[in-house]
């Protein structure tokens, strides 16, 4: 089974061109508008879950009576380690 798609040609007359270049381009436009207001409603929307938690959060700790301070636990990684010299093959 062949699929046939029809030819593909410019339209030659002047006024055909110039109204599927305007057909285009209010394509174009009216994605592009489409873009920048789901874009613009993601942007707030994003803002105003941020503003949201954060005021949660500020909430929280504020309904919080003050505790002491938990000592603060150094990030360190123990651990051993190999030398491992260059130009030698390694066995493990």
């Amino acid at each position: 089974m062949r699929f046939v798609l029809p030819p593909m040609h410019r339209h030659r007359h002047p006024l055909a061109r110039v109204l599927s270049l305007i057909l285009g381009l209010a394509v174009i436009g009216v994605l592009l508008v489409f873009g920048l207001v789901v874009a613009g409603v993601l942007l707030v929307g994003g803002g105003i879950l941020l503003a949201l938690r954060q005021w949660k959060r500020g909430r929280v700790a504020a309904g919080r009576p003050a505790a002491q301070p938990a000592r603060h636990q150094p990030e360190v990684l123990e651990g051993d380690f190999v030398v491992i010299r260059q130009g030698r093959p390694v066995a493990h």
